[in-house]
């Protein structure tokens, strides 16, 4: 018998089946069209999201600026602006940079989850502790009683020999 019992969570033995979560476990596998599109999207981004890709497309973009300019028409300017270098070579930065925020999320996210694992083991050990100590406390608590018990029979012969030892009442 212990003071406490300690009973874990359902969600513990589940969560170590699991382990982190990770962007990979969020692609749909639900049929064969939808893996193939999560294979082709993730190819892509991958290679479109590299800062070389947006210094490929930056040559790209500059190769039709100096007919832009030539035009001398705003309207040309402007949509090249906005059409070309916008377009096409904030694409791939962007790319680039969620990738890196991505990357960043990922590793907090196994860092959290090493930390909940630790936390969880430290937590179990208390409890371990907090058994034993329970342990500890029911037997000193055991032989408490048997001391009270001992004090109180050698109280009630103490008693019962004062008595006898009394001289008698006149």
């Amino acid at each position: 018998m212990t003071l406490y019992e300690h009973v874990p969570h359902p969600h513990l033995e589940a969560r170590k089946d699991v382990g982190p979560v990770k962007v990979e476990d969020h692609a749909p596998r639900h049929s064969a069209y939808a893996r193939f599109n999560s294979r082709v999207g993730l190819k892509v981004t991958l290679a479109v999201g590299t800062m070389t890709c947006a210094w490929v497309f930056t040559a790209l973009a500059l190769i039709s600026l100096p007919s832009a300019i030539e035009s001398k028409n705003l309207i040309v300017i402007v949509s090249w602006i906005a059409q070309t270098l916008i377009q096409l070579v904030l694409l791939s930065i962007i790319l680039f940079g969620q990738s890196l925020q991505s990357q960043a999320s990922d590793a907090r996210s196994e860092a959290t989850w090493k930390d909940a694992e630790a936390i969880l083991d430290s937590a179990r050990q208390i409890a371990e502790h907090l058994t034993v100590q329970d342990r500890h406390l029911l037997a000193q608590d055991d032989r408490l009683d048997a001391i009270a018990d001992r004090s109180a029979a050698l109280a009630d012969q103490l008693a019962a020999l004062a008595v006898r030892l009394s001289p008698p009442a006149v």
